[in-house]
């Protein structure tokens, strides 16, 4: 299995990176997307960032639409919306799919190592999130439903 700090990441903006770039870091990985009813948790995602980002806390955004084609744009549309809409300053990435035989390395990494309610490795909808350790472990995995205000608290436990 690959390594998940080897694993290639493309920046909503067309850089190239690995995952790699945050060891050290406690990663906060979601799949999100514009059209959502979940959208508005872009703000509570934005306010951890800001909170926590000088402690080695990042919240790393990943645009998918194979969810009621509800992240329809294109990479320049998707950066304008989350920055005109949301002010979103923490990383973004290029629109991958999450779920079935294209899905993202990084995502068949998360799901294989942190399964879903009764097993499931498939992400059931937009705004799934996923809590990494500074060691690159995986914390814990969280339902669309929840909030990113309610995650500060595991966040803080992860940061020390």
């Amino acid at each position: 299995m690959t390594q998940p700090n080897d694993i290639a990441l493309t920046t909503i903006d067309g850089a190239k990176t690995t995952f790699g770039a945050y060891a050290g870091d406690v990663a906060l990985i979601v799949n999100v997307a514009s059209k959502c009813g979940f959208t508005p948790q872009y703000k509570g995602l934005e306010e951890l960032w800001r909170r926590y980002k000088d402690r080695g806390f990042v919240v790393l955004g990943f645009p998918c639409d194979q969810f009621g084609h509800q992240e329809p744009g294109n990479a320049e549309e998707i950066a304008q919306f989350c920055s005109l809409t949301y002010d979103v300053t923490f990383p973004m990435f290029e629109k991958i799919d999450v779920n079935g035989a294209n899905a993202h390395p990084l995502y068949r990494y998360l799901t294989a190592e942190k399964p879903g309610l009764l097993g499931s490795k498939a992400i059931k909808w937009n705004f799934t999130k996923f809590l990494i350790g500074r060691d690159g472990k995986i914390i814990k995995r969280y339902a669309p439903t929840d909030k990113p205000e309610d995650i500060a608290a595991d966040i803080e436990k992860a940061l020390g």
